[in-house]
């Protein structure tokens, strides 16, 4: 017959080996295979880095489950269980639980600062004169360029930068990168962005761009304050509510980390009270960023 001491010994060992089976697991993460600047198969995305960061703070190691359309991987991947987590989602997506914020940013203006002086805000007089001007359907983008009266005569410019049409109901993707060189080359005047998805663009373009935070709240024509500022969080299926705290652990221990591989990739951050103002800068073209081919995602990133 087994001593009682022998017993509490193996139900401390059994236990303890569950835990590191349990930590031994891999962290699913959902991630578009091709979306830079966000992430990619070959782990160049910003996203990337991060997931790697929180499964080696884990102990976990990160397996991608990958996604070509997003509009179906939180029904068809996270909410089946085929994923655990979600990189950079809107905080408080009601699809899903989210983490507490780990960066804010906002939508931006990219501009030449050899060809135009500031674009402060959508009243800026380089929006009236400019003649061609890059944006993202269903963003506040398009709400306020149809706002100051300038979307009928930008519609064909605009078709002209579709990157992708899928087959199934024919998504359209447009690329960030593109968008950002149409400026630099001078096809565009200025682009209108989502600050992390400019960001490596505008630090690796050939000429000298600028990066201008567009306030947030903007006035509409008919009085209506559109956001433009947004918080972004990592988003776990709703449930999973241990896996979210030891995520807000990660984040909170990790926190200078995180910020460094932010500040690398050149998005421009906001307080996350909410608080800072955004101003105008100028950035300058470095070689250490060479942007692969590029898409975008309009679920968790283009916010409408």
């Amino acid at each position: 017959m087994r001593s009682a001491r022998l017993m509490c010994l193996s139900g401390v060992l059994a236990l303890f080996g569950a835990s590191a089976a349990d930590a031994a697991q891999p962290l699913k993460v959902c991630a578009a295979e091709n979306d830079l600047p966000y992430s990619n198969q070959a782990g160049q995305g910003f996203e990337n880095k991060l997931a790697e960061l929180i499964g080696k703070e884990l102990g976990r190691p990160v397996e991608y489950v990958w996604w070509t359309d997003p509009r179906y991987f939180v029904r068809d991947q996270l909410e089946r269980g085929l994923c655990d987590v979600v990189m950079g989602v809107d905080t408080g997506d009601p699809r899903m639980l989210t983490s507490k914020p780990y960066y804010r940013s906002g939508y931006v203006f990219v501009y030449r600062k050899d060809k135009i002086a500031s674009v402060k805000d959508w009243n800026s007089e380089a929006l009236k004169k400019a003649g061609h001007i890059a944006f993202m359907p269903d963003t506040p983008a398009e709400t306020m360029i149809r706002s100051i009266g300038r979307y009928n005569d930008q519609f064909h410019y605009q078709q002209s930068l579709v990157g992708f049409k899928s087959r199934r109901n024919q998504y359209v993707r447009y690329d960030p990168e593109k968008l950002v060189q149409e400026v630099a080359s001078g096809n565009a005047e200025i682009a209108v962005l989502w600050g992390p998805q400019a960001g490596r663009y505008v630090r690796a373009a050939d000429k000298p761009l600028a990066l201008t935070v567009i306030p947030d709240h903007q006035q509409r024509s008919d009085g209506l304050k559109i956001p433009h500022h947004y918080s972004t969080s990592i988003g776990v299926r709703n449930g999973e509510q241990a896996l979210l705290n030891d995520i807000n652990r990660v984040l909170a221990k990790q926190q200078s980390k995180i910020a460094a591989v932010l500040k690398a990739e050149g998005i421009p951050l906001l307080a996350l009270d909410g608080e800072t103002q955004p101003t105008a800068k100028a950035v300058a073209p470095t070689a250490a960023s060479q942007p692969a081919a590029s898409v975008t995602k309009t679920t968790t990133k283009d916010k409408s």
